[in-house]
């Protein structure tokens, strides 16, 4: 996310533009060092985020796959998943979006319930 002043995220802000926020059907537990979301069906459980289109997905998709620990060639061990999932923008109107979920045991890892990694550090 924006505030965020991660050295992978700037080797590709050149190929992202901005369209919005808006969340998904998740829920978001914390792990220390960074956030998970895991998808979930109860429409109460959702995690906000921001959304960009991407003019190289390619390169995009490349960095971001391994900043998440993603390999397309072995998706069921990798550290997170990768999938096209609806997003409900602010606006109300919804959109397709690539997102990343966790895919390893959440052990003790507490549950974020409003779902904004953002908030949820202002307030820790």
């Amino acid at each position: 996310m924006t505030p965020f002043n991660r050295p992978g995220r700037r080797r590709i802000d050149s190929h992202l533009v901005f369209k919005g926020s808006g969340t998904i059907g998740a829920a978001l537990f914390d792990l220390g060092i960074y956030p998970a979301a895991v998808p979930a069906a109860h429409e109460s459980a959702r995690v906000r985020g921001e959304v960009y289109e991407m003019t190289d997905s390619s390169a995009v998709l490349d960095v971001l796959d391994d900043i998440e620990g993603y390999s397309s060639k072995e998706p069921d061990t990798s550290l997170y998943t990768r999938a096209v999932t609806p997003v409900t923008m602010n606006d109300g109107s919804l959109v397709d979006a690539w997102a990343y979920f966790y895919n390893a045991p959440l052990g003790g890892a507490q549950r974020i319930p409003s779902g904004d990694y953002l908030e949820y550090l202002k307030a820790r």
